[in-house]
């Protein structure tokens, strides 16, 4: 099982994001976080890095199931999206596959609902 879903796009950088952000939104995630990597290796280390976003993308219903059934879950959350150029110029859109975030956790209602957001995500990704 791979840990994440991914696709490569014919979507400029910000066309994917917006649409990445347009289909979550479908599918009952907001965006809780946001780390522009590429912003941040710059104005940190100083070093030119290709477009790369980190979304940190929250269904909060799943969320409060999650929490409800194992308080330390909340090490999992949120749901990462990557949106990244790639040295092609072409841009890939991955997430996290959460049945991989489950495997080592003995909680049969926390797999059923990594179940769920990965039918969630994978339909986000495949949208693109």
């Amino acid at each position: 099982m791979s840990y994440f879903i991914l696709k490569e796009t014919n979507y400029s950088f910000s066309e994917a994001e917006n649409k990445v952000r347009e289909e979550l939104k479908k599918e009952g995630f907001g965006v809780l976080t946001e780390i522009d990597v590429k912003e941040t290796f710059k104005n940190k280390l100083g070093i030119d890095f290709r477009p790369y976003k980190i979304l940190g993308a929250c269904n909060p219903q799943f969320a409060y199931d999650a929490l409800s059934s194992d308080g330390q879950f909340g090490v999992m959350l949120p749901c990462n999206i990557i949106i990244q150029e790639n040295e092609s110029g072409g841009v890939t859109v991955s997430a996290v596959n959460p049945n991989s975030l489950t495997l080592d956790v003995d909680n049969k209602d926390l797999n059923e609902l990594a179940e769920a957001v990965r039918t969630k995500l994978e339909r986000v990704i495949e949208s693109l």
